[in-house]
């Protein structure tokens, strides 16, 4: 083991400073991962959410490991909030996951509030939208991975529009999930849902709470709907009665002066400075007039 460090170590130092660096970073990472793994853990089959009504919506009684499953709602509706019910879920059972962030939105200490240990969690985030749904194929097939959370909400793709999971992907997504034995969820919008994969869709209704209804299953259980109050997935906001709307009323005309200074422009009018033209509005100042007033100054 130590020879084929002392070897590695000779090819960085060849090849320069910066791989060397990059090469010890991955290999720490490495050995992080095998030395989590080796902990002892108990078998695991599904992911629950803490949330009964809401697993009991899937077959079995949570998110299925082995499997891709789609989150779909529109913003704030529940969607991110949920997948990090999963990855804590995946987190007390001592397990690494992953989270591909396309928007580059995921904020980790809202992600803690909610049960997400931190040290447990990789952040992936791709600079190409066209590589998020690669980086997720890799790190399920891996096998590392109880959990990977593929965030397709945002991001504009070569066409100019939200890039859209078709069926070619899914199925190398769902394959993926097979192969590594975890879940894979991807959170969509409703303008991109994904295709050929177990669908929940998430949406809010106002202050009475959230909902989630099974859209698409292979498994049975399309149409099933739960309705929750907003304090069943932030109970930490101490929310037992229930999100309540705030009326604000309309504002009226602001009166607020204009701080912002008028630009040089404005004051030219196309006319030159202060409205004038030297040479045409105004008499063109003498240049003998100008030298016979510096020699006198001399």
């Amino acid at each position: 083991m130590s020879a084929a460090v002392g070897q590695r170590s000779g090819v960085a130092g060849a090849t320069g400073s910066s791989s060397g660096s990059a090469g010890s970073v991955v290999e720490q990472l490495r050995e992080r991962i095998r030395q989590l793994q080796a902990a002892p853990r108990r078998y695991l089959a599904v992911l629950r959410t803490g949330m009964e009504a809401v697993d009991a919506l899937l077959p079995s009684g949570g998110f299925p490991l082995g499997q891709a499953v789609e989150l779909c709602g529109e913003a704030a509706s529940g969607r991110t909030s949920l997948a990090l019910r999963a990855v804590a879920a995946a987190h007390r059972e001592e397990r690494l996951c992953a989270w591909v962030d396309g928007p580059r939105e995921l904020y980790p200490p809202a992600a803690a509030a909610l049960g997400v240990d931190l040290e447990r969690l990789l952040i992936v985030r791709p600079k190409a939208p066209e590589q998020r749904v690669w980086a997720a194929v890799q790190l399920a097939r891996s096998g590392a991975f109880a959990c990977v959370v593929l965030d397709l909400t945002r991001g504009v793709g070569s066409t100019g529009r939200i890039p859209r999971v078709g069926l070619a992907e899914a199925r190398k997504l769902a394959d993926g999930a097979e192969r590594g034995g975890g879940l894979l969820l991807m959170l969509t919008s409703p303008e991109a849902p994904a295709d050929g994969v177990t669908r929940l869709r998430t949406e809010a209704r106002d202050g009475e709470g959230w909902s989630v209804e099974v859209v698409r299953s292979r498994r049975g259980g399309t149409g099933a709907r739960a309705v929750l109050p907003w304090s069943a997935l932030y109970p930490e906001l101490g929310l037992e009665d229930g999100g309540r709307l705030l009326d604000v009323a309309e504002a009226g005309a602001d009166a607020t002066p204009d701080f912002l200074r008028e630009q040089g422009g404005a004051l030219r009018n196309g006319c030159g400075i202060l409205g004038q033209r030297p040479g045409r509005d105004a008499p063109m100042p003498s240049v003998r007039e100008g030298l016979d007033r510096a020699g006198v100054a001399h």
